[in-house]
């Protein structure tokens, strides 16, 4: 929608990971570092940990990519709250294996038969789980029982596990001792910086096409990052809607002013509610007494104010669908 606007190839601020946008921030290089060693080893295991949104899978999916050469045998998995027999049973059907209908035992023996097959063949098999904070202490064991396939003094999988902060105290548990021996490699992804977020905003404009408009100030940067903490999810979430907006007020600038205007819709809405705050002051108004009436009163006006400025912004954006298909028909 506001890609032709801007003359910009692609969304630059989509949240589905996609290795082509892959900012190297120092952070990320770091942990991109641990995982090239850890692919040198060829064993054990890599753990990458770091809150929601902070780039772990496009980390991952960055580094997958280079390796689409036929050397690796990749398997990835994403874990939704599975107990152990699901997640062997995911992870078979990850390498392609049939996984319903069988015994433990037998799919154990057709996944190491798998494995050791690839090996023979010069592949390396790889495991990618993403959301490991996710799975219960059995499942995870069943992770560690599968380093111990080994054809000859070679292990037959290695693997990755992405998982939130979380995840480490998991690791420090009396039950997970034979498992952190097995860690080659760990690395915690922290937000970026103040500079880092600016570089990572302008990396994914260009990487889409930009040619400079719209344009941003200090400023702009300074409430982004205020805003966001650093988090490229956040960033991303609060970037696009400021492009939208930028679209709907036909604006080539894009200052601070701008982004509180686009921060305090966001902060109207579900997702970013914090019922803890105190509703907005209505301009024009007296103040009222407080009450448990008078605090829903404030509610009430607090969630029209929010309705009325978003069918501020959604009015012009009907009329520029509306103009666009219109105009289509007329030129056919």
């Amino acid at each position: 929608m506001y890609e032709s606007y801007y003359q910009l190839r692609d969304k630059p601020f989509q949240l589905n990971p996609d290795p082509r946008f892959f900012y190297a921030s120092r952070g990320h290089k770091r942990a991109f570092a641990y995982l090239e060693y850890g692919l040198s080893l060829g064993e054990g295991f890599i753990v990458i940990t770091g809150d929601v949104g902070a780039g772990k899978t496009t980390l991952v999916q960055s580094l997958l990519r280079k390796l689409e050469n036929g050397a690796y045998l990749i398997a990835e998995l994403v874990s939704t709250q599975l107990d152990a027999d699901d997640t062997l049973r995911s992870i078979a059907a990850a390498f392609g294996l049939k996984a319903e209908g069988i015994t433990k035992s037998a799919l154990l023996k057709s996944l190491e038969d798998y494995l050791r097959l690839a090996v023979r063949q010069g592949r390396k098999p790889l495991l990618v789980v993403d959301e490991v904070q996710n799975l219960n202490l059995r499942a995870i064991e069943e992770l560690r029982m599968l380093s111990n396939f080994h054809e000859v003094d070679k292990p037959l999988l290695q693997s990755f596990l992405l998982g939130q902060p979380g995840f480490r105290d998991t690791l420090q548990s009396p039950e997970m001792l034979q498992l952190r021996q097995r860690v080659i490699a760990s690395y915690h992804l922290g937000p970026l910086d103040r500079a880092e977020t600016m570089l990572y905003i302008l990396h994914r404009l260009k990487t889409a096409g930009w040619q400079g408009s719209p344009s941003f100030s200090e400023g702009a940067f300074d409430a982004i990052f205020q805003f966001t903490a650093g988090v490229p999810r956040r960033i991303n979430t609060l970037c696009d809607r400021i492009l939208l907006f930028g679209y709907l007020e036909e604006r080539p600038h894009l200052g601070s002013s701008a982004v509180q205007e686009v921060i305090s819709d966001l902060r109207q809405e579900v997702h970013y509610q914090n019922s803890s705050q105190e509703p907005p002051p209505i301009d024009g108004g007296a103040a009222r007494p407080s009450s448990p009436d008078n605090a829903l009163m404030d509610r009430m006006d607090g969630r029209m104010v929010a309705i009325e400025r978003s069918l501020s912004r959604l009015i012009p954006l009907v009329r520029k669908v509306l103009y666009t298909l219109t105009s289509g028909k007329e030129n056919e």
